[in-house]
């Protein structure tokens, strides 16, 4: 079961440990206060096992939407990277924060 979460192990940046994720067993969704507490405790997503096996992962919503915000930066970088190698040329510095300045008046 262990090599199933393997992956999804991460390093703590602010100690620079590599964290086990947590993995509960279906059974403790009975008590959903204490999968709540967890949830929002750990700030990461929990990981549910049924037979041993992987079946859900339940986080909290801050937890989540820190995912998607994750996800959506990996998108715009993979897409940058893609421009990159197509020869789309970069702006410069002075350009892009112009522009950052009219759209946010700072």
């Amino acid at each position: 079961m262990l090599e199933l979460f393997t992956s999804f192990c991460y390093t703590d940046a602010r100690k620079g440990a590599e964290i086990m994720p947590t993995i509960r067993p279906m059974a403790d969704l009975r008590d959903t206060g204490k999968i709540s507490e967890l949830c929002h405790g750990k700030n990461e997503p929990v990981f549910i096992t049924k037979n041993g096996r992987g079946h859900l992962v339940v986080m909290s919503m801050d937890t989540y939407e820190k995912q998607l915000g994750l996800l959506d930066v990996y998108r715009k970088l993979g897409a940058a990277e893609k421009q990159l190698e197509e020869g789309v040329p970069l702006l410069d510095s002075s350009e892009v924060f112009g522009r950052l300045r009219k759209k946010h008046g700072k």
